[in-house]
């Protein structure tokens, strides 16, 4: 069980990678062009969501199943698995879903755009950043590949 939820967990980055980047590029485009806000655009935002939160949820799962909480913080990669990476994610997610409801709530279409350009942008620059470091921390893992 835990070998299936590592691949689907490994696997769906790129989905959420995906989602996230179409979504943060339409709204730099919808917002520097002063563009409408799409039921498109709403669609793309709330999968790009969805799917941060599926992942989420798969690396919980990996989280206390692994038993990580316990392992020793003075080991770099035990550390970067044990608190960084999952706080690095939480809050990458938490921007995702703050982002989304700050662009529900936005009047115009150009304040919508710019909440998911801000807001996910900033939670791809932090998942970037924790996939490099864990490929850093955990010489085990490879950048491309689905281990």
């Amino acid at each position: 069980m835990y070998e299936i939820l590592r691949s689907a967990h490994s696997g769906w980055r790129y989905v959420v990678i995906l989602l996230l980047l179409a979504a943060f590029v339409t709204a730099v485009s919808g917002f520097t062009g002063k563009k409408a806000f799409t039921e498109g655009n709403r669609k793309l935002a709330v999968f790009a969501l969805i799917s941060s939160h599926i992942q989420l949820i798969l690396g919980l799962l990996l989280y206390f199943m692994n038993d990580w909480y316990k392992l020793d913080s003075s080991v770099a990669s035990n550390r970067y698995w044990k608190m960084e990476h999952i706080a690095m994610m939480i809050i990458a997610i938490i921007l995702i879903t703050v982002g989304n409801a700050k662009s529900k709530k936005a009047v115009d279409a150009v304040a919508k755009h710019k909440n998911i350009f801000v807001f996910f942008g900033f939670a791809l620059l932090i998942i970037t950043v924790a996939i490099f470091l864990m490929v850093k921390n955990d010489a085990s893992r490879s950048l491309f590949g689905i281990s």
